[in-house]
């Protein structure tokens, strides 16, 4: 039936105009996108962001067991007996050091990206993937904590792969798959690690090595996909061969709109190095920029999301769940963002990135003042433990829909070629630093606010909220040259700063016209 689904006229696949993408799911994406495109963007996916899903998800199951494992190790090497604290303090270290892993792999993607390009990049990740599964299934053998914790690092330029590949009508909506297949890989985690499957205490081990199969998927697929046409022509110079990527990622033969955006965005950095992270703090035409990616990707890891996956048997047993049900309460934890995350890939595309992202984090603010309410009113009223438990269901469907898909689309939008993977290691950077930051006082700030523990997240939320709507201009279906001169108008307040930001735009749409 999906064969089916993709023989239709490439007229149709080519020319999207006049279709309600809320209208027909399937038939949407029959016509809009080529089968070669949607399997790309699978088999990237499950190696790239369905495992940060997963690995937030496959920590929370055997928590119990991997404490008590750290409370015997010490014992047995030092004679040692820990502290409730002290298992505490050691356990968050494991669990939070995958986002310092995370940032050493943002760190080292952006001049990887650069050298073996977008699509080697992602398969050489499975060499940090293979790795850690192998120390995480050996360490209960060789009653090693430190072999769990090098087990956690990972890089991922899935999000800059899928915005360059992606058709402009359809980027956001590409782009944002990230956020399901992450969203899907929590979901995947909560299942297999369920007691009844790998989440027992002879298996846990197991369950911390699972995550090699989505890299050996991805090993197995990605190489039969083309590279990114965008890096293929501005990075490599080469203009067949962006071709050639262009008309099969399509379906169809290469629109020449689209070719000609490509070689404009070429004919602006011509010449121009890839840029490096420091280098875009000193440049005042992107600063505006580099200061919305730096906001929002630090919001969507200081508003406590992911933190819910990581420690959700805290949160449920201090929102008065029964031991017994916690773990198939969070299995819909995750049902929730994966979708919520449909839902955006919907709208996006229609209702645009600012209203989305600002959307979200309103809600997000609305329940989370409400479940701090519902947590101080539970001892008082037998049914508010309910009200707390949906309180974090309806705070993560509004995280789905809007910063988790939104967020990892804008550093493709609106950073050029040369920019990207400075934004990228940037972005990445502020993500992982601020999820390990979370993630290390998450418990403990349970313990210590107790009701009142989302009422810094809610804070955050507010704030973001309130940045979005003051300074993010709305990206959706703009070539980077307008959107480009939309933040001209914040970096030189000025009206010499607008001209010259007026006089680039007019020299790339020359520049473009003379290549053609």
């Amino acid at each position: 039936m999906l064969l089916q689904l993709y023989q239709r006229p490439h007229y149709y696949r080519c020319n999207p105009k006049g279709l309600s993408p809320a209208s027909n799911l399937l038939t949407y994406i029959s016509m809009n996108v080529s089968l070669t495109l949607v399997l790309m963007i699978a088999s990237a996916a499950i190696g790239g962001t369905l495992q940060y899903g997963y690995n937030l998800a496959i920590m929370n199951a055997p928590t119990t067991f991997i404490q008590t494992f750290i409370n015997e190790t010490f014992v047995e090497r030092w004679a040692i007996q820990l502290e409730n604290y002290q298992v505490t303090l050691v356990w968050t270290i494991i669990v939070s050091i995958f986002s310092l892993g995370g940032l050493v792999g943002a760190i080292i993607a952006g001049p990887m990206s650069i050298r073996f390009g977008r699509k080697k990049c992602l398969l050489l990740n499975n060499i940090f993937l293979l790795s850690g599964a192998l120390l995480a299934l050996t360490s209960r053998a060789a009653a090693s904590v430190e072999m769990i914790i090098l087990s956690r690092i990972s890089m991922n330029v899935q999000p800059m792969y899928f915005g360059e590949s992606a058709p402009k009508h359809l980027r956001g909506a590409v782009s944002l798959s990230c956020a399901v297949f992450t969203s899907f890989g929590v979901v995947l985690g909560q299942v297999v690690g369920l007691r009844e499957i790998l989440g027992s205490e002879s298996c846990w081990q197991y369950l911390l090595a699972s995550n090699a199969i989505p890299g050996l998927i991805q090993l197995l697929t990605l190489p039969w996909f083309p590279e990114s046409p965008r890096y293929l022509l501005i990075d490599r110079g080469d203009k067949e061969a962006c071709i050639s990527a262009l008309r099969r990622l399509r379906g169809c033969e290469v629109q020449s709109s689209e070719l000609a955006e490509i070689l404009q965005e070429q004919a602006e950095t011509k010449g121009m190095r890839p840029r490096r992270p420091w280098e875009l703090f000193r440049d005042r035409s992107v600063r505006w920029q580099l200061v919305t990616v730096m906001v929002i990707s630090s919001a969507m890891q200081l508003c406590g999301n992911d933190s819910i996956y990581f420690y959700a048997s805290y949160v449920f047993k201090e929102a008065g769940i029964s031991t017994e049900q916690i773990q198939y309460v969070t299995i819909g934890t995750g049902t929730c963002e994966f979708t919520a995350c449909i839902m955006c890939n919907l709208l996006i595309e229609r209702k645009g990135r600012r209203f989305m992202l600002m959307g979200g984090f309103i809600l997000m603010t609305v329940w989370a003042v409400v479940f701090t309410i519902a947590l101080s009113l539970e001892h008082l009223i037998p049914w508010m433990p309910y009200l707390s438990m949906a309180c974090i269901f309806t705070y993560i469907l509004s995280f789905g829909m809007g910063p988790a898909g939104v967020t990892g689309v804008l550093p493709t939008e609106i950073f050029n070629q040369t920019a990207r993977p400075a934004a990228y290691m940037i972005a990445g950077s502020m993500m992982w630093l601020n999820l390990f930051i979370v993630g290390m006082i998450f418990p403990f700030l349970v313990s210590a606010m107790r009701q009142y523990c989302f009422v810094p997240f809610a804070t955050v939320c507010l704030i973001s909220a309130l940045y979005v709507a003051l300074v993010l201009p709305e990206t959706k279906g703009k070539s980077l040259s307008a959107i480009t001169g939309e933040f001209h108008k914040l970096n030189f307040k000025n009206k010499e700063g607008a001209h010259s930001g007026q006089i680039q735009y007019q020299l790339g749409e020359v520049c473009t016209s003379t290549a053609l």
